[in-house]
């Protein structure tokens, strides 16, 4: 995959997350039916955007030392 394809599947992702953690925020403490699935949707998008800027991570050239 080139980086390109996968910094811009990042920034989508990054955005998502933090789209979620607001509608969460929105909600407040108390107990809702949307509550549930918003959480476990977040966790899985926050896993899938730590491993992708890992894979990143890992395509930048090294430093020659």
């Amino acid at each position: 995959m080139p980086i390109r394809y996968l910094a811009q599947e990042l920034y989508r992702l990054t955005q998502k997350v933090e789209g979620l953690e607001r509608r969460l925020a929105a909600l407040g403490t108390g107990p809702s039916s949307e509550r549930g699935p918003l959480e476990a949707e977040l966790f899985q998008t926050k896993k899938d955007r730590n491993h992708l800027r890992d894979v990143l991570e890992s395509k930048k050239e090294k430093p020659v030392v």
